[in-house]
């Protein structure tokens, strides 16, 4: 496990895990031992089971001394105090504080930034025929997204452009280049929350300074954590959805064609199902982040030790027979979806309202714009990023009938970086 090889296609791999050790206990190439759940029973279980910690202090000290789990640098930059890494009674006062800022009703009203940002970034390479579709449209569209959301000026977005571009590299490259990013965007993040108090405005940020429940407040150290987890946790996820499902799309040419039609015809209900399916069938999140025993605990038969890793296997979950017909066939139509692309439980993705958003508007918009698109590599020399918890490929190359970009609205000029300016 966890070669090169391995990452093209792991879905063998977990079915026979599945069926002979649906819970494992295996190395990890950070030295760190580790249980891989894969049954979508045992997964569901484990996902809500509160003796399951999130806090990494919860990792025996014998354990730990063998590799590090987590973000790397977010220890050091103090940014441990996010929703990934605590447990209830302090994730549910925090969760609760960011649904204050962080409502369907602000996602809702994102919509048309999304589109533009879409299209925008469609017009950049629309005339040349072909794209890598990753660094081209995957990878910037929740990048700048999640930056206007936050409240991020525009002349300082190209930053976290650079400091993302170095996170979502990091299973090929050094950690370490990984967690200076991650100490650069906290230092940003601090220095933008000083601005934001003095000026508050109609963001994210200035929402979480603002949210508050029975007089409690984020503090200034929360709400940076909070800021950094939305953009880290965020980004690549969506990056993956969109990289990951237009993949599917083309190895499927059947189903890109029927949702192409569905589309034309103005129905938009096959494409709301069909991004859940590929949430389900390869999606952007390979396992789930860690967990860690506060006690003794049997799983799928297998007894844990308290302070051991879990890792919960979304992919393999999400595959499994025994909860999914033909789990194998991607089917942009299947309705009994309940996935758990975003997890289950109290650490569901606070975030994926607004991911599927912007799945949803890339995907659609991609077809419609550029209807003969079409992979320009052999599926066999595509690679996929190194890492543990992320899935998503490196480059996505691909070609098409030039297109004409979209007229630019009156009064805006196209930059260069994929945003408007006004």
């Amino acid at each position: 496990m966890f070669t090169w090889e391995f990452a093209s296609d792991p879905y063998p791999a977990y079915a026979w895990l599945r069926e002979h050790r649906p819970v494992h206990r295996t190395a990890l190439p950070s030295g760190v031992e580790a249980w891989l759940v894969t049954r979508y029973a045992d997964a569901r279980q484990a996902l809500a089971d509160q003796r399951l910690s999130k806090n990494p202090a919860r990792h025996s000290a014998a354990a730990h001394a063998k590799g590090r789990v987590g973000i790397p640098g977010e220890r050091s930059a103090d940014l441990m105090t996010h929703l990934l890494n605590i447990d209830p009674p302090d994730h549910t006062r925090l969760r609760r504080l960011v649904s204050k800022a962080f409502t369907p009703g602000r996602v809702a009203d994102f919509a048309p930034r999304v589109r533009e940002l879409t299209d925008r970034l469609i017009d950049d390479f629309c005339a040349t025929g072909s794209a890598d579709l990753i660094h081209e449209f995957a990878f910037p569209l929740p990048i700048y997204a999640i930056c206007d959301m936050l409240g991020v000026p525009p002349e300082d977005q190209d930053d976290f452009r650079d400091w993302a571009g170095m996170m979502i590299r990091h299973g090929g490259g050094p950690r370490g280049g990984v967690a200076r990013s991650v100490k650069k965007m906290r230092t940003y993040l601090a220095d933008l929350i000083h601005r934001k108090r003095r000026d508050l405005g109609d963001d994210l940020i200035s929402g979480l300074i603002r949210a508050s429940d029975h007089g409690e407040h984020l503090t200034e150290n929360e709400a940076a954590a909070m800021a950094f987890i939305l953009l880290f946790a965020g980004f690549e996820t969506t990056v993956n959805l969109i990289g990951n499902g237009t993949y599917a799309l083309l190895r499927h040419p059947e189903q890109r064609a029927r949702l192409q039609a569905a589309l034309a015809a103005g129905d938009e209900s096959l494409l709301a199902t069909g991004v859940e399916e590929l949430l389900r069938y390869d999606g952007p999140v390979e396992l789930a982040t860690w967990r860690f025993a506060t006690e003794p605990i049997t799983l799928g038969g297998q007894r844990i030790a308290a302070g051991d890793p879990v890792l919960v296997v979304l992919a393999a979950a999400d595959r499994d027979p025994a909860r999914f017909d033909d789990p194998d066939t991607l089917d942009l139509a299947r309705r009994d979806n309940q996935h758990l692309g975003y997890g289950h439980g109290i650490h569901y993705c606070l975030g994926a309202p607004l991911a599927r958003l912007e799945g949803r508007t890339a995907i659609s918009t991609l077809l419609r714009r550029l209807p003969d698109l079409r992979l320009a590599a052999e599926p066999a020399d595509l690679r996929w990023r190194g890492g543990l918890i992320m899935r998503g490929l490196r480059t996505l190359p691909v070609e098409f009938t030039p297109a004409a970009p979209e007229r630019t609205p009156p009064g805006a000029t196209s930059r260069s970086d994929g945003q408007s300016a006004t």
